[in-house]
């Protein structure tokens, strides 16, 4: 009989091969879905925010309040996220994607209207291109790890530096610095989800899947910002 076993094991390598992709179909569709949800909440709630001027001077005023809240978000769902149910992970990052838009309103204050769609437009195929090639390369793309790391911490020191020097010089190398960063760690987190598709240590799939949405969502909105940096006109009132 150990022909019969030896002619069924490609047969089982098959039907595993499948079963993995499809986990893994299944797992970015729900990364995609949460990610483009955030997304639009994000661009409505700056829209809605935008047409009031008192919403966005409120914002002005308490941006460093924003700002912590935001950043105590994010570790709270990326460090508690494979404890977290579905519903309150979903909800946290939902309320992650309103503080984002309440933010970005001050946006259309300071650049014109076509150029932050503009820089969205840009983002967007950039971001995709990029997604699409980190799911589909057989290369693998680990070893950029330590670079983009390296890359990311060199831009979040420049960003603060930026706040407070305000330089032109430095806006724009930011700009181009942060394009090439998040449009690299947008294939890297993107091969990387999709190793993770099993939700392994998680307390349940859609946590594991947002999870994944909010790395890919900030991969995007960072580029966006980037984006806007180099190309965003300003207004001159």
């Amino acid at each position: 009989m150990a022909w019969e076993t030896q002619g069924w094991q490609p047969a089982r390598a098959d039907v595993t091969d499948v079963l993995m992709q499809e986990s893994q179909r299944t797992f970015m569709s729900r990364v995609y879905g949460w990610m483009f949800a955030g997304l639009m909440t994000t661009g409505v709630v700056a829209l809605l925010a935008a047409s009031s001027q008192q919403a966005v001077m409120m914002v002005a005023q308490f941006r460093w309040v924003f700002l912590i809240a935001q950043l105590g978000l994010v570790f709270a769902l990326s460090g508690l996220a494979p404890r977290m149910s579905a519903p309150v992970a979903g909800a946290l990052f939902l309320v992650y994607s309103v503080l984002t838009g309440l933010t970005f309103s001050v946006l259309f204050y300071v650049y014109t209207g076509g150029s932050i769609a503009n820089a969205f437009l840009m983002a967007a195929g950039t971001f995709g291109a990029m997604s699409v090639y980190g799911a589909v390369t057989k290369k693998d793309l680990s070893g950029w790890g330590t670079f983009l790391f390296m890359g990311l911490i060199g831009v979040v020191i420049a960003s603060v530096v930026q706040i407070f020097v305000q330089n032109s010089m430095l806006n724009f190398v930011l700009g181009c610095a942060g394009v090439v960063l998040f449009a690299g760690l947008a294939a890297y987190d993107t091969q990387k989800l999709r190793e993770m598709h099993a939700a392994v240590g998680y307390k349940s799939a859609t946590s594991a899947s947002i999870n994944g949405a909010l790395v890919l969502y900030l991969d995007f909105i960072n580029l966006f910002i980037s984006l806007l940096r180099l190309f965003g006109d300003r207004r001159d009132d």
